[in-house]
């Protein structure tokens, strides 16, 4: 199939619709397949409203955000682009962009907010505004444009219908720094004659209840309220603009409350008619206000927004007591119901959203101070209903008072849950021969999914779904693989920068939004560095130095003066706390953060890794003074880690996996004689006292994989990842685990819920393995950042037979897969496919028995090359007499 540029995108994936950047750089995908195929030269063709289009022809291979040729775009300002690679191709189909509202002027419309204040210690009840206007009647619209945000999250419809498909916009924000809004192409909404524009705005993340300890309300305000405005461009140019203030009115509907936490309340008998206009409604003048600074804070967000990106039905029904059964929709999710239903008017029903069953009851103490409770309240004829303004985390939901039907219970379409998060790209695929591994992966997937909302969050069900640093730090090479992450990510360590930066300021907060106050900065090692490793890591899957650019403040604002140091470069024992290998599954339930590995340690072995980042960030960057005083400190770093941690055989204080692979990882040991020892007393820990068994937390877990493959390990890392028996991957599994879990027993192996006070089903970071999957048992990985040049290695092991990999790069969809095939006398062949995509080439390295690498362009490549597996399974040491607990496969 001949090569062809697929769809134009702008910057990292951004529709196009509302971008914020007036020069936005161009990418293109390749479909088709052709050997060896290289972009020479592209051409680009810019066609604006009312002008000729222009064709820009460029000498170069890139294809992957290219300048923007032409002049900068204004406000409102559209472009449609198409490409064409000279090599030669077809043209792409053509894509429009168009600019947001980029100036503070751009701005004409007024704060809308209830004439009377809601309480202030009380959920606020949701508000509708509403104002009708006219499109003139015998006129043409060429296009119209909502441009609109909230202090709160808002629904907004015209002419009763939904604009846009966005859930919970505009998503969490620090509103007190910055405010995104989005924009609509309303122009097939309008009518001529008279329109309604109508939004309704709950609490959301502004003024709901939220936070750690039963939270806190009114976080960012303690009153809602609404800001947009519609402009209608007529055929002749001319602009009408419809702009929130004076003259709309304010109501309330059917929802009493709507609350993140608690869930929602529904009347349907208070059900208004938005568009319906008649003397006895109780429609009432809103106040308005000047946006004042507002103005300054709004932006236009990169990121895609929260929708719903699947429908579930329930699987079974369980009996639990009259008028009350449980429904169990088979996998834990993130979301809300849809419910269609029937009753007497007045008829109330509940709906109690859990993870997990414990005794056949619904567990609700890992909900803490949430309810996680939606109530419907029916009316006269059927109800059709879905919470608006909240989501829970569940798979299970007990219902309770449910009108009788036939049997007593819904049908398979009266209650389905809807999926909400991030609408992100799905882009990398992982398949083995091992089911088990299967459903490891498939449960990373989903946990990633339900904790990507608006921000990357650590649990979805409980008090708590808060922007942790540390978890994102951990887990970001994983979910930059499965998602097309840069641009949520880039939006959310705007926010971080902000808050890092705010009064002038270096330590970045330990969750952001930053609900903690100053108290939320004290300096801590890893959650801290996610300012260094996450825009790194985004500069992995992307190659855009910009992202290094943006942060460069950020980043050695918090090296150079957030670190608490000692006199050798170190960290201070003794002035801040450290969270070190959190949840290592030998800490005490009560104590997630007293583990086996010393807090101080793995401080330190963070801080020389963030160093090292700097290193290269500086030079990628050009900045080479900070490039060498970075290199000075990180070896002096290294000099005093050794002396403090080190012995000189290579032995490493705390003696735990943790610390070990941390050493190794980030070659901590002054000679190669000591990481060697090193390696083996990992061998020998991990074969000895742990016995496959993990014994890692946040630090420890995202690289012990990589560590023992570094030192040629692999198989030691197999046989923990199949491991079966708690702590481990697979007990998660093999305990019906659908999601990455919080800790490694959440559930105990007899159907209790850990009794620690800090238990969730759904916490994405330990699902960081991930990247080892892809990487080692997929053999995918990047050979230099943004994927022009691939690397393929896959490492066998662990008794499987084959695995497959795909991805699609920012150049076009590359795939991977190999199958070890049995021959006679122990031999096997094993069989490679790989598929590269155009303008793109791979380094093809053989499993290490096979001595062979070679380097490929594009197009469909097939290896067969002979092969002896590595001995299966590595075992156990048992000293004598010690009572055998083995699993070995």
């Amino acid at each position: 199939m001949p090569v062809k540029p697929s769809r134009v995108r702008f910057e990292h994936g951004h529709s196009g619709l509302g971008i914020g950047h007036r020069e936005p750089r161009i990418s293109w995908r390749f479909t088709g397949q052709e050997t060896d195929w290289a972009q020479g030269g592209y051409e680009l063709s810019i066609q604006k409203p009312g002008a000729e289009e222009a064709r820009y022809r460029v000498v170069s291979g890139s294809s992957v955000l290219v300048p923007w040729p032409s002049a900068p775009l204004d406000s409102g300002e559209q472009a449609e682009t198409g490409s064409l690679s000279a090599s030669p191709t077809e043209w792409s189909e053509p894509s429009i962009v168009e600019c947001g509202l980029l100036r503070v002027e751009d701005w004409s419309c007024r704060l809308v907010e209830l004439a009377e204040s809601q309480a202030i210690d009380k959920p606020k009840r949701p508000v509708w505004f509403r104002r009708s206007f006219n499109v003139a009647p015998d006129r043409q619209v060429q296009r119209a444009r909502l441009y609109i945000t909230s202090l709160g999250v808002y629904h907004a419809e015209l002419n009763g219908q939904l604009v846009g498909d966005e859930q919970l916009a505009p998503g969490w924000t620090n509103y007190n720094l910055s405010i995104p809004y989005q924009t609509h192409d309303v122009t097939n909404s309008l009518r001529n004659g008279q329109n309604m524009l109508a939004a309704q705005v709950g609490e959301g993340w502004y003024a709901g209840r939220f936070g750690l300890f039963g939270g806190q309300r009114n976080i960012y305000g303690s009153q809602l309220g609404l800001i947009c405005q519609l402009a209608i461009t007529y055929q002749d140019g001319e602009v009408q603009t419809v702009e929130s203030g004076d003259s709309w009115e304010a109501s309330f509907g059917p929802i009493l409350t709507s609350e993140m936490y608690d869930g929602e309340v529904y009347d349907a008998q208070q059900l208004i008619d938005v568009l319906q206009r008649s003397p006895n409604e109780s429609w009432a003048p809103v106040r308005s206000s000047s946006l004042g600074g507002i103005v300054l804070k709004l932006f236009s967000p990169d990121a895609p927004p929260v929708q719903c990106t699947q429908e579930v039905r329930f699987r079974e029904v369980l009996r639990c007591g009259p008028r009350k059964f449980i429904l169990d929709f088979g996998q834990n999710l993130v979301g809300r119901l849809r419910v269609r239903v029937s009753g007497r008017p007045g008829h109330t029903i509940t709906f109690q959203h859990v993870e997990v069953l414990e005794n056949g009851e619904c567990a609700i103490r890992p909900l803490r101070h949430t309810a996680a409770k939606d109530t419907l309240i029916l009316s006269d004829g059927q109800v059709d209903w879905e919470p608006r303004f909240t989501f829970h985390g569940f798979r299970y939901v007990e219902v309770t008072n449910w009108p009788s039907g036939d049997d007593g219970v819904p049908g398979a379409d009266d209650i389905i849950a809807r999926v909400l998060h991030t609408d992100m790209e799905r882009t990398g695929w992982f398949k083995c021969s091992d089911p088990l591994l299967n459903q490891l992966h498939s449960n990373i997937v989903r946990g990633m999914r339900g904790n990507f909302l608006s921000v990357p969050t650590d649990c979805p069900q409980r008090d708590e779904r808060l922007g942790w640093t540390g978890d994102i730090a951990v887990f970001a090479p994983t979910g930059a693989y499965l998602y097309g992450v840069p641009s949520m990510l880039m939006d959310w360590l705007r926010t971080l920068t902000l808050e890092q930066l705010e009064d002038n300021g270096n330590v970045p907060p330990l969750i952001s939004p930053n609900l903690f106050g100053p108290q939320g900065k004290n300096p801590t090692a890893l959650w801290g560095d996610c300012v260094v490793t996450l825009p790194w890591d985004l500069y992995q899957a992307t190659g855009d130095p910009r992202i290094l650019e943006d942060q460069w403040e950020s980043m050695s604002r918090w090296i150079d003066h957030g670190v608490d140091l000692d006199e050798r470069g170190l960290w201070a024992k003794g002035r801040t706390w450290q969270l070190g290998d959190w949840l290592d599954p030998m800490a005490p339930p009560e104590e997630p953060g007293n583990g086996r590995a010393d807090p101080f340690l793995v401080a330190d072995a963070c801080l020389i890794h963030s160093l090292d980042l700097m290193v290269a960030i500086s030079a990628v960057l050009g900045k080479t003074n900070d490039q060498q005083r970075y290199e000075k400190w990180a070896a002096r770093a290294r000099t005093e880690f050794a002396r403090e941690y080190i012995s000189a055989a290579g032995r490493v204080a705390s003696d735990s996996q943790t610390a070990l692979a941390l050493a190794i990882e980030y070659n901590l040991h002054p000679t190669p004689g000591q990481a060697e020892r090193a390696a083996e007393r990992l061998e020998e820990i991990i074969r000895n006292k742990a016995r496959f068994k993990i014994a890692t937390g946040f630090a420890g877990t995202p690289i012990i994989g990589h560590a023992l493959t570094k030192v040629h390990r692999s198989q030691l890392f197999y046989r923990m990842l199949l491991h079966r028996k708690c702590p481990s991957w697979l007990y998660t599994v093999l305990m019906g685990a659908t999601t990455i879990w919080e800790r490694w027993d959440s559930m105990l192996p007899d159907g209790s819920v850990n009794p620690g006070e800090m238990t969730s089903f759904n916490h994405y970071a330990l699902g960081a393995v991930g990247n080892w999957m892809h990487r080692v048992i997929g053999g995918l990985w990047m050979d230099e950042p943004g994927w022009k040049k691939i690397l393929i290695r896959p490492i066998p092991g662990g008794g499987l037979s084959s695995a497959s990999v795909k991805y699609p790069s920012p150049y076009g969809l590359i795939e991977a897969g190999w199958e070890a095939l049995e021959g006679g006398d122990g031999a096997e062949t094993f069989q490679l496919e790989v598929s590269i995509p155009p303008n793109s080439t791979a380094r093809i390295v053989f499993p290490e028995q096979c001595h062979e690498t070679v380097t490929v362009g594009s197009g469909v490549h097939q290896y067969q090359v002979p092969y002896i597996p590595p001995e299966w399974p590595p075992l156990p040491i048992y000293p004598p007499f010690a009572p055998h607990d083995d699993d070995t496969p």
